[in-house]
């Protein structure tokens, strides 16, 4: 069993949070704390038993969490996702961190496959735009929407740079969603 970690007052009692691809690395890390700082956390990812697992840990620290299967580019899972949050936790989210990305592609741009420049869009910056606009009736003024983007939106490498392209318009979309 993990030890709990202490943390100090619940600044986001009352919450509701959720974040994509949450169930490890730093989506696991981003949807822990939210939790130990009081929010209710939404936990989602592509496969069940990873949900299952990561909701686990975080009911182990008393955090209240829930988990839903989610595939951002998958049309349905995302509204699912908005659906069972909105029925278990009410008519607000308070908290939407979109975390989910892929690289499946270590090519210089030019000679990235198609397949690959699909796949990149559809997950890294697509799915946030038609998450966030499944979200937006549920959004109030006070609602957080984070973008996690990368180093490589600043600094592309030759092996990550399509991916480094991706991130740099998810910080495109954080400039505009703020005038949305």
């Amino acid at each position: 069993m993990e030890k709990k970690k202490k943390v100090g007052p619940k600044r986001l009692q009352g919450k509701v949070a959720i974040v994509t691809a949450s169930t490890q690395g730093i989506g696991f890390g981003i949807v822990e704390r939210l939790g130990l700082e009081g929010a209710s956390v939404v936990v989602s990812s592509r496969k069940q038993k990873n949900v299952d697992e990561a909701v686990e840990k975080l009911k182990a620290q008393e955090i209240d969490a829930f988990g839903i299967v989610c595939h951002v580019s998958n049309a349905q899972h995302r509204l699912n996702l908005v659906q069972k949050t909105i029925q278990r936790y009410g008519k607000k989210i308070d908290i939407v961190v979109c975390n989910a990305a892929v690289n499946p592609s270590t090519d210089p741009i030019l000679s990235t496959p198609e397949s690959a420049l699909d796949k990149l869009w559809e997950v890294n910056v697509k799915s946030s735009i038609l998450l966030l606009q499944d979200m937006a009736p549920h959004l109030q003024k006070g609602s957080s929407v984070i973008f996690i983007t990368s180093i490589a939106a600043f600094q592309p490498q030759v092996p990550t740079a399509m991916y480094g392209v991706t991130k740099t318009a998810l910080l495109g979309l954080t400039k505009v969603s703020m005038i949305v």
